[in-house]
């Protein structure tokens, strides 16, 4: 495992304070190893995407987004699914950071992809929807393993709202420490 710095970017998908996700976020950022800097991004700001408003120059929530991307070794989202799919407010992050098409930030960047829900598919569908996205402008999203918590709810602890299931931790771990051996493919290359 590699002891040189790593600058990680990460994404929640849901916008509210307390959420499942950031409460996940937050354990991996306990669990990710000492030598990474985690830097997290902010997408409540970032207005609807409007080629309009991009033709004036990107806005200051915009601009911080893909300086926080390009300057990244590596992307973690972690993620909710609102009716099956991708919340709107992380796919137009996405669209934003996609353009321009050519030159986006997203282009060859490692990714991984987690989520949480009080539900039992753990977020596989809005995973899939964000890896068509991410797909789509060329980034590498890690194939495996999947972050997929089914019935979050179950999994914290009541007074502190913690995750604390054991399986749950040693599996995001493995998740980190394979997202590390992921982007160093593309940091070596």
């Amino acid at each position: 495992m590699s002891e040189n710095k790593l600058t990680i970017t990460a994404i929640c998908g849901s916008l509210r304070e307390g959420s499942f996700n950031r409460r996940v976020l937050k354990a991996m950022e306990e669990l990710a190893p000492k030598h990474w800097e985690i830097h997290h991004v902010d997408i409540s700001a970032i207005p609807l995407y409007n080629s309009d408003i991009e033709s004036h120059g990107d806005p200051q929530s915009v601009v911080e987004l893909k300086e926080s991307i390009r300057t990244a070794d590596g992307v973690l989202i972690v993620t909710p699914e609102y009716n099956m799919g991708i919340p709107g407010v992380l796919k137009n992050a996405l669209d934003w950071a996609s353009r321009p098409a050519r030159s986006s930030v997203l282009i060859q960047k490692p990714f991984a992809i987690a989520g949480a829900t009080p539900g039992s598919g753990g977020t596989a569908q809005s995973q899939a929807q964000v890896r068509q996205t991410l797909l789509a402008m060329n980034a590498y999203t890690m194939p495996g393993p999947k972050v997929l918590i089914g019935s979050v709810h179950e999994k914290l602890n009541e007074t502190t709202g913690e995750l604390v299931d054991e399986a749950t931790l040693r599996h995001l771990e493995k998740f980190l420490i394979a997202f590390e051996q992921w982007i160093l493919i593309f940091k070596q290359s």
